[in-house]
């Protein structure tokens, strides 16, 4: 016991001396937690870009829910089904069932030109033509301002998200769609979903607006229950009068999301590798310089029977404490500035823009805190090592 002890009083007592000087150093010493800081902010706000992209399909997502398009179609717009396939699908097994009744809802899907509120420029806005158990089949959908649309006139209502990314959707005013004008009525939530990127309105009356006749793009469908999914496709797939695809929504809304989070996570794991060189570097520049400037009070140590160890571990010790200290820093700038955050981006699925609000998630934040530290890491170990390693006649010449 007296020897590993013994160690660890060393490493104590080096590590202490240390942060006492610190006050000394504060320059060098804040100029590599900031840096460090701001890798961390760079990286936690853009992965927090794909983990919102994330959440917001998975909310877009009902357990029992499926929807069902045309065999060989993976999106929307690539899907046609006429109104004769729709009734069909909705006799299928095991739907629920309201006092509306079968709880399936067609669904015409176009895409329309609108601006962006904060470039002007123009962007691909979802429009969805629905019919009454639109409202039923997705949870959480709930009117937030004006009224719902009246069935059978040119109205629409908006989604939150929609109308805070896109000029031209208040309350009250129009939009030129299909050579028709429509009026805005009312402003819609949806569990915080894809669909609050869309304007909703009549499908008995966008289908003549862009001379679709009895044709809808999907049929989106509430179950009794999850298990009740096998039994429903295999019906679908083997009737003879259907050629359809039948997913759950939460896979086909888990494949929408790939393509973008897979390409946000590379681009923002290449910048914070990037970036995380260059706060290496400038965290061996301070590390060097702490050691060099303690060379003769780390060679008096050792003289005094302080073993190289307790020198090293110290000396990373300070480091990780700093590269800590920077991460968690950048870490809350992160989720102070852009938790929560809306934004809009393409839905490369079906070259349509969608709204998300960054996600900031806990498991992001230690995430960067761990990568401040292998930052730290490496930028304390090189100069340890060296003043551990110096020769202690040399350094007690040191000036």
């Amino acid at each position: 016991m007296r020897g590993p002890l013994n160690w660890l009083l060393q490493i104590a007592a080096v590590t202490r001396f240390n942060l006492r000087s610190l006050p000394q150093r504060k320059g060098s010493s804040a100029t590599a937690m900031f840096g460090i800081a701001g890798v961390v902010a760079v990286m936690v706000s853009v992965l927090s870009i794909a983990h919102g992209i994330v959440r917001m399909m998975e909310n877009s997502a009902a357990p029992g829910n499926v929807i069902v398009m045309r065999a060989g179609a993976n999106t929307e717009m690539m899907s046609a089904l006429m109104g004769e396939a729709t009734d069909i699908i909705a006799e299928g097994p095991g739907i629920a069932r309201n006092e509306l009744g079968a709880m399936a809802s067609p669904e015409l899907f176009v895409v329309i030109n609108l601006p962006m509120r904060s470039t002007g420029t123009d962007a691909n806005v979802p429009m969805r033509g629905v019919q009454q158990q639109a409202f039923t089949v997705r949870e959480g959908f709930r009117i937030v301002a004006g009224r719902m649309f009246e069935w059978g006139l040119n109205e629409v209502i908006v989604g939150a998200g929609a109308q805070h990314e896109f000029a031209g959707l208040e309350l009250g005013e129009t939009i030129e769609v299909g050579r028709e004008a429509w009026r805005v009525v009312g402003v819609f939530e949806a569990n915080g979903g894809i669909a609050e990127s869309e304007i909703w309105v009549d499908a008995a009356v966008l289908q003549p607006a862009y001379r679709r006749g009895n044709s809808f793009q999907s049929v989106f469908v509430r179950l009794d229950s999850p298990q009740d999914f096998a039994a429903f496709r295999d019906a679908l797939a083997t009737d003879p009068r259907l050629s359809v695809k039948v997913t759950s929504e939460q896979d086909y809304y888990a494949e929408q999301s790939v393509t973008v989070y897979r390409l946000i996570t590379v681009l923002g794991t290449l910048v914070a590798v990037i970036m995380g060189l260059g706060a290496v570097f400038g965290a061996l520049n301070t590390m060097y310089t702490a050691t060099a400037s303690r060379t003769r009070e780390i060679a008096t140590l050792r003289a005094l029977g302080f073993q190289a160890g307790p020198v090293v571990v110290s000396v990373l010790t300070e480091s990780l404490l700093l590269a800590l200290a920077g991460g968690a820093v950048g870490a809350a700038l992160a989720w102070l500035a852009f938790d929560g955050f809306q934004a809009a981006t393409l839905n490369w699925a079906s070259f349509s823009a969608m709204t998300f609000t960054f996600n900031v998630s806990p498991p992001l934040l230690v995430q960067g805190i761990v990568y401040a530290l292998l930052i730290g890491l490496v930028g304390g170990l090189f100069p340890a090592v060296r003043a551990a390693r110096q020769p202690v006649a040399v350094a007690l010449r040191e000036l």
